[in-house]
């Protein structure tokens, strides 16, 4: 048996006869179907040698697959950073500031599918990662290998569904409160050596983005959301695989409302509508492309990507209401496009030592096109004029990150495993700067059913270019657009020294606990934040940071039934802001230039738990979330100084499965989101870098109904 020394956690371990009522995992061809079966073996083969292409020793790993997500309670309609929150770690967030945070760090979450690293989108509303392709997901955290750069508070590394033997299908529809549809379709199967799984999904809802209001139903929160995925392969030989990778993301969003509000401004000619019917509406886009081959030759593998992504994120004002009411309207459009490739390879050296090495180069164009109405200004800061003008404020920047790595498995004796290496890595863009990054990470089993990890990682976290786009702040001098502080350095990349040692034990057949420390020492610390009308998250540094936790985690599965407990806590805070500083006001930045303060995310405590019951063809299943309250800014208080109440949601889930029906196997589906009808506010609107306030969905019901074909 191979020694697997590094942490690997499965949330929720489903019954083996659970996973025989699941279509896409139905038993393949007929025993006279060699060449579909050779093609079969082949995919096993070429997916085991691509999976060995990224080490995990001395990290912790927490596993999700699709039957876990089948336990949620809108299944795999559910968005997939609402999955990741069921891990211990991840914190949420409101969509517009970044979804999930990961170890108390915003966003620096990478992805990863089928070995190949996304470039990163524009960041917007919307999820371009689709559950419903993902087959399987290893979520990496902690002290990262040499491999792992650039975007380093976790890993989120997927393996895409694939074609099948048996060639079908799958649709469905999800329909619920707030108007809520969303339909959905898969296909796939193997034709010869070629095969292939395509899906898609429309979405219309009527709670878009979280209500600014405590109440049920949102003010003007439509959106509309069409996805599409694909992965297409032709086997070459039993050793070489040639890939195709695509998908694409198109999102239409209404801004919700906040009635009852009160004009700052006259505008000549109009008046001010009332706030309850503004008409702000905000577009995305985002699609990619990757080509890659796979070779395996013996004991050496090795993978070769060549990717292109394009995303764009476009802000509609209401012209004449930001105006009366913020004395700016803004129409923002933000589009980056992404081309570059990425190589990784293996050689297993002799049975002690197995080295690996790669490199990655990323070429991204940003372009940043503001037409920005705004006032003239008085000297005291009164208005001038009521006749708004219009300033054109664009901008464009090629930037370029290059990569490169060399580590080392040493397998040094039976219990004991050190993984060791150097990274480099490079960024030129509104920037230029590099660095070298040492890492090693050490695996000890101390007992049958008990392991140990720890390890060192320096880390180097380049802005992202697409939210980085420096604006012309003397533009805007005299005018309401005008900022407190006349100063905007460029933003820097933050350089980390990471810490982490953690420990899991098999208590009993069914029952696993692990527990994980973490601390982070960091230079130039990012962090994001929404300024201004456009809801467009801008980076900015803070000097000098830190941030430390505790992880607990325990699963528990028996045949029938399961469930799993996280619990974290963690602390991250910084001090003295080094850029963007015309994003604050100036008493923000005197007082944070000498104190610490909590990050805007930081959550101090997090839990996450689930359980779910198997009976016949149904299954029952509950999860809930807690959160002890992301930072706010009391009135008169220090930036961030408080924080918003605590809340609990439960979440209810009911499914029932119909086999052989005329129109082959059918689930059905009840949710009830938010069973206990909690009201829970996100963010509150204050704190540094926080836009409006945000509620969580109030109580919500799903019913849906597919069938696998």
């Amino acid at each position: 048996m191979q020694h697997k020394p590094q942490l690997r956690i499965l949330p929720l371990l489903i019954a083996a006869a659970f996973y025989a009522n699941h279509a896409y995992a139905e038993d393949a061809a007929a025993p006279d179907a060699a060449p579909m079966q050779q093609v079969e073996v082949t995919a096993a083969h070429l997916k085991s040698a691509r999976i060995d292409l990224s080490p995990n020793v001395g990290t912790t790993i927490y596993s999700i697959d699709k039957h876990m997500v089948d336990q949620l309670g809108q299944g795999d309609n559910t968005p997939f950073n609402e999955v990741l929150l069921r891990l211990p770690g991840v914190s949420q967030d409101s969509k517009g500031s970044g979804s999930i945070h990961v170890r108390d760090d915003h966003a620096n979450v990478q992805y990863r599918v089928n070995g190949v690293q996304l470039p990163e989108s524009i960041s917007g509303f919307g999820q371009s990662i689709d559950t419903r392709f993902v087959e399987s997901t290893d979520f990496i955290t902690g002290a990262l290998p040499a491999q792992f750069g650039l975007r380093t508070a976790g890993i989120v590394d997927i393996q895409t569904k694939e074609g099948q033997p048996k060639s079908g299908g799958r649709v469905g529809v999800l329909v619920g409160s707030h108007d809520y549809v969303q339909p959905s379709a898969e296909f796939f199967g193997t034709q010869g050596a070629f095969n292939y799984y395509l899906s898609g999904s429309y979405l219309t809802d009527k709670l878009g983005i979280e209500n600014p209001l405590p109440t049920r139903s949102a003010l003007h929160d439509k959106t509309n959301q069409t996805k599409s995925f694909g992965v297409l392969s032709y086997f070459l030989d039993d050793d070489t695989r040639l890939g195709l990778m695509f998908g694409t993301y198109n999102g239409r969003f209404q801004i919700p409302n906040n009635p009852n509000q009160e004009p700052a401004f006259a505008v000549t000619g109009a008046s001010a509508p009332d706030s309850a019917r503004l008409d702000e509406n905000q577009r995305e886009k985002n699609r990619f492309l990757v080509l890659s081959l796979q070779k395996s030759l013996g004991d050496l593998n090795y993978q070769v990507s060549a990717f292109h992504q394009y995303s764009e994120l476009h802000y509609l004002p209401d012209a004449i209401g930001d105006l009366a009411y913020n004395g700016v309207a803004s129409d923002t459009l933000r589009s980056n496009t992404a081309n570059g490739v990425q190589f990784d390879a293996s050689y297993k050296l002799n049975n002690t030592h197995t080295l690996r090495t790669g490199l990655a180069y990323t070429r991204q164009t940003t372009h940043s096109d503001n037409n920005v109405g705004v006032f003239d200004l008085n000297d005291d800061g009164s208005q001038a004029s009521t006749d708004p003008r219009t300033i054109i404020d664009n901008s464009s920047k090629t930037g370029r990150i290059s990569s490169l790595y060399l580590q080392d498995e040493w397998h040094i004796g039976a219990p004991l495993t050190v993984n060791y290496g150097v990274r480099f890595d490079k960024v030129d863009a509104f920037v230029n700067e590099q660095q070298w990054s040492p890492r090693i990470n050490v695996a000890y089993q101390l007992a049958k059913g008990t392991a140990l990890h720890a390890g060192y990682s320096r880390y180097f976290t380049p802005p992202p270019q697409e939210l980085a786009a420096q604006s012309s702040i003397d533009k805007y001098a005299g005018t309401s657009n005008a900022p407190e502080v006349p100063v905007s350095d460029n933003v820097k990349s933050e350089r980390t020294n990471y810490y982490d040692i953690g420990i899991s034990h098999q208590l009993t057949s069914a029952l696993t606990v692990t527990a994980d420390a973490y601390y982070k020492k960091i230079r130039n610390m990012l962090d994001e934040g929404q300024f201004g009308q456009a809801l467009i998250l801008s980076p900015f540094n803070y000097d000098r940071g830190f941030a430390k936790g505790l992880e607990l985690s325990g699963v528990y599965s028996q045949k029938n039934w399961g469930g799993f407990l996280n619990v974290t806590t963690q602390k991250a805070e910084g001090t003295n802001i080094i850029s963007g500083q015309s994003l604050f006001g100036p008493d923000e930045l005197a007082y944070i230039a000498n104190h610490y303060i909590h990050v805007d995310h930081d959550q101090t405590v997090t839990v996450s738990g689930g359980a779910h019951y198997h009976f016949g063809d149904s299954q029952i299943s509950a999860d809930a979330l807690y959160g002890s309250g992301l930072r706010l800014t009391p009135e008169g208080g220090a930036p961030n100084s408080g924080h918003l109440p605590h809340y609990t949601t439960v979440n209810l889930a009911l499914t029932h499965t119909w086999k052989a029906t005329p129109v082959g196997t059918v689930e059905g589906r009840l949710a009830l989101i938010n069973a206990f009808d909690k009201v829970y506010l996100l963010r509150d609107g204050s704190g540094v870098g926080v836009g409006a306030p945000q509620y969580g969905e109030r109580r919500s019901l799903y019913a849906g109904l597919s069938t696998s074909f």
